[in-house]
């Protein structure tokens, strides 16, 4: 059986829990690899040319990245993340086996910012691409918890990453390191061919907009949704008001107050501990916390955990609270993630998908310029407290985003099936499925709530009532789920949803 780019499952027993663990397996076989390269690409950096080099490495990896997340979401919308996915993984693999042949030749660090400027490229564009998978495989519930299992492994990669990447520059050299990292893309190039088996690639959209104008598409998106617009600020303050302080001030902190440089490595191990354990309790119960806990609760949790940090007196004390807040982002960030996918219109997912990596990948280099200012003037310890008050925001946003019910149709995105045509599109089934889970065939009707949204991108060859224009209902739609859009009543506001959650009420 075949699954197409459209067609995630509608129940949990129908999700394909074995691509789903091919997905995750892939993904912690590439993050380990990238992390072990990113450490001995920084160690040798400073080797060759100090801080400078490796700020200039960091930039050069950093600035493409982030400017090619836009162009990644409409590559991925309009030619589909097979294609977009085996195209740049394969291009990376091959462009760190021939970096590990440059770096095996030459003591030089051009080579080194050559290749981290175009590895930035490709993963910029395979960004959004791979964002896409999970809601193609998942729904609902089931969708939350595959992003809790993919968030487990983003948790562990640096972890283990780490500590192979000094290893593998203590018995070898950078080549050693650049080759096990292309050997770990083959890895996910073989489980992304066997993940996306089957999918087919968009419907050329005849007279549609060029690829320069759909890149502005995920703005867009935030500017004509409000259900998008309020997560996107929730993880753009959550991820503002983290970043200095653990990269910046959590150091700055314990030497202002003498106690060595060991308790930044237990405050640092507890939050990670933490997050791992509530990520991976997350894989497994998702579905029975209510997304109320998992997302406006746990944000303002996160807010105040962050201020008491500033104020802990004790290695134990802060240690403590950094493990809690651990805890808890280890739930805030998949449920982040969930209702974005979930929020998202027809065949904008890539957009989509793109800004919500900005507002991680872009909070951190501006959080560190515009805190690291400020503390001149305010001190380490104010300004920490004024990153708990940016946190503050987002359970705020996060309740508006909870209440908020996006329009029934997407002005601004491609008719019915998305590919520009107005037809509907195949609707195959799945039997088994880096960065997200599968539907029988509903409907390609926007839903009415964005709880009831699966994530799905284009859908092309549904097959349709003679006369009406409408699709044919099938046995297998979800009761409630967007196949209510084909005719049947939707529910009452407050009334229970399908998916275990109520029906969100307007504002």
């Amino acid at each position: 059986m075949t699954v197409t780019e459209t067609d995630p499952p509608a129940e949990s027993a129908t999700v394909p829990w074995g691509r789903v663990g091919v997905l995750v397996g892939g993904q912690a076989a590439v993050q380990l690899g990238s992390f072990a390269l990113l450490i001995a690409m920084n160690w040798t950096a400073v080797q060759l040319g100090g801080a400078g080099a490796v700020t200039l490495l960091m930039l050069a990896a950093t600035v493409p990245r982030a400017l090619m997340l836009i162009f990644g979401g409409a590559l991925a919308d309009v030619l589909g993340p097979r294609f977009v996915l085996l195209r740049t993984t394969s291009a990376r693999a091959a462009l760190l086996a021939f970096g590990a042949v440059v770096t095996a030749t030459t003591q030089q660090l051009w080579p080194l910012v050559g290749i981290a400027l175009l590895e930035g490229v490709l993963l910029g564009m395979a960004g959004p691409a791979s964002g896409t998978l999970l809601p193609r495989f998942a729904r609902g519930d089931q969708l939350a918890r595959a992003n809790s299992a993919y968030a487990t492994v983003l948790r562990v990669a640096p972890v283990l990453g780490a500590p192979v990447g000094a290893w593998l520059i203590t018995v070898g050299e950078l080549w050693v390191a650049m080759l096990t990292a292309a050997a770990t893309g083959v890895v996910w190039l073989g489980c992304l061919l066997f993940i996306t088996r089957g999918f087919t690639r968009p419907a050329r959209q005849v007279g549609g907009r060029s690829l320069l104008r759909r890149s502005g598409d995920g703005f867009q998106l935030l500017a004509r949704y409000p259900r998008l617009r309020w997560m996107f600020v929730t993880s753009l303050c959550l991820d503002m008001a983290f970043s200095w302080p653990v990269e910046v001030a959590l150091p700055l902190l314990v030497h202002e107050r003498g106690w060595g440089v060991g308790a930044v490595a237990m405050v640092l191990a507890a939050f990670s501990l933490g997050a791992l354990a509530s990520s991976a309790l997350g894989a497994a119960f998702a579905h029975r916390i209510p997304v109320f806990f998992r997302l406006v609760v746990t944000s303002a949790g996160l807010a105040a955990g962050i201020t008491v940090m500033a104020l802990m007196g004790s290695p134990g004390s802060l240690t403590a609270v950094a493990a809690g807040v651990g805890l808890l982002s280890g739930l805030n960030g998949p449920a982040i993630v969930t209702l974005y996918q979930q929020a998202t219109p027809e065949g904008r997912m890539g957009a989509a998908m793109s800004t919500l990596a900005l507002a991680g990948i872009g909070a951190a280099p501006l959080s560190i310029a515009l805190f690291s200012s400020l503390s001149l003037v305010l001190g380490v310890e104010r300004t920490w407290l004024l990153c708990g008050a940016v946190a503050a925001v987002s359970p705020v946003a996060a309740l508006l985003a909870l209440r908020a019910r996006p329009p029934a149709v997407d002005p601004g995105g491609p008719p019915a099936g998305g590919d520009g045509t107005g037809s509907p599109g195949p609707a195959p089934s799945v039997k088994d499925s880096s960065e997200a889970l599968a539907v029988p065939p509903v409907p390609p009707v926007p839903p009415v709530s964005a709880s009831d949204h699966d994530g799905r991108d284009d859908r092309d060859g549904v097959p349709l009532e003679a006369g009406s224009g409408r699709p044919v209902p099938t046995a297998s739609a979800p009761a409630g789920g967007p196949a209510y859009a084909a005719g049947r009543e939707p529910p009452r506001e407050g009334a229970p949803h399908p998916s275990g959650e109520p029906v969100p009420l307007p504002t």
